[in-house]
């Protein structure tokens, strides 16, 4: 996900403890009570002293961060598109392995990705998992794998294992997700927020077997 660091924070002037969480197009903060705080909301930004202050239509909000403060302000102002996240760079070959939505797709084509079939290889693979079933999936994508490149696996955010339900639909896990790609042999470099509903788990092939 993004970067979280231990926090104050205050709340027109309220203070609270909790961790500050830095996403692709929003501050989170998971404490009592928990702030969701968009990007698109903030009308006023600055950062001072080891203080992170923002200034929505209903609050201000003040984040103690210390030499963070700094960096997210710059972060928060000029965030990273989803792409140069993920690392794919013009020309780079990519194949998709599920849906994925049209947003994603006219990024790929602006970024002049080019999009590979079948067996091809390709530099970057994305997985889309969205239950438990899909990771089976994962061995055969690991498979078409050669030297450096890597396998997205997108799955969705914040599912915790559940006791079963005839009729609640099984959730998927990021234990899950990163235990089935490990016993593909791969190994976890790196995770990114993919959208507000889902995430994206990093794996390559370990540098002693390329």
């Amino acid at each position: 996900m993004g970067q979280e660091l231990d926090s104050d924070l205050f709340v027109d002037g309220a203070k609270q403890r909790g961790k500050a969480l830095l996403e692709t197009s929003e501050l989170l903060f998971r404490g009592d009570p928990r702030w969701k705080i968009p990007f698109a909301s903030i009308l006023k930004m600055s950062a001072a002293s080891g203080r992170l202050t923002l200034r929505t239509k209903d609050h201000e909000f003040v984040f103690l961060l210390g030499p963070k403060a700094e960096v997210w302000r710059e972060k928060i102002a000029n965030p990273k598109s989803l792409l140069d996240k993920l690392g794919v760079k013009p020309g780079d070959s990519v194949s998709l392995l599920g849906s994925f939505e049209p947003s994603f797709l006219a990024d790929l084509k602006l970024r002049k990705a080019v999009l590979v079939r079948g067996k091809s290889p390709a530099s970057w693979l994305f997985l889309r998992a969205d239950s438990p079933s899909d990771l089976s999936k994962i061995k055969s994508a690991a498979a078409s794998l050669s030297g450096a490149a890597a396998l997205w696996i997108v799955y969705p955010k914040g599912q915790k294992s559940v006791a079963k339900s005839p009729v609640a639909k099984s959730p998927i896990t990021e234990s899950a997700v990163r235990s089935a790609g490990l016993q593909a042999g791969l190994t976890d470099i790196k995770v990114a927020s993919f959208s507000p509903t889902h995430t994206a788990l990093k794996f390559v092939i370990p540098k002693s077997r390329r």
